[in-house]
């Protein structure tokens, strides 16, 4: 019962932690090397959109782990009341992530010399935007059926069939059926 999507998402939340934590690394280094005027250094290099990309490569590291600590609660209890935390976090830390990406996208396409840790980090960023946004649609499967995690929908909210329905009894009192 409802044990696919989770299969899914287990591995792939400790996936993507892995890949956060890496970023979250790679990301600070660089961004002291570029505070410190140390561009000149082998592991770093960079060009206009470097700043940017950095401090937005962070808060996509720092938001993805955080959002990995709600999505591990989540497939720990598997209801529809901890989707919603992990649902939502995950949203935004793939929103967040998705601005990086688009940013390493632009110093990318700008070119100039970058050194092996940027190179790294901007691959790490890409590749993780993806795994985010596949983590993120089978968080939210449960929409499609059943079958693959907990759904939106709440059955003593009587929507759809199968919901609690009430009678009166003769006396004029409702019960529940």
């Amino acid at each position: 019962m409802a044990t696919i999507g989770r299969n899914i998402a287990g591995p792939l939340l400790f996936i993507n932690l892995i890949m956060y934590i890496i970023v979250v690394g790679f990301a600070s280094w660089c961004l002291n090397k570029y505070i410190n005027f140390s561009t000149n250094h082998p592991g770093m290099g960079g060009n206009g959109a470097t700043p940017v990309f950095l401090i937005l490569a962070i808060l996509a590291g720092v938001i993805g782990v955080i959002s990995k600590l709600a999505g591990a609660n989540h497939i720990r209890a598997w209801r529809n009341d901890s989707l919603a935390a992990a649902g939502s976090a995950s949203l935004v830390a793939w929103a967040v992530t998705a601005l990086a990406m688009g940013l390493a996208c632009k110093e990318i396409n700008i070119g100039g010399w970058r050194g092996w840790r940027l190179r790294v980090l901007e691959a790490f960023i890409i590749i993780l935007t993806f795994f985010e946004l596949i983590y993120v649609l089978t968080l939210h499967a449960g929409m499609f059926s059943s079958r693959y995690g907990p759904g939106y929908r709440e059955p003593d909210y009587g929507v759809g069939m199968g919901g609690p329905t009430t009678t009166t009894d003769p006396k004029g009192t409702t019960t529940r059926v």
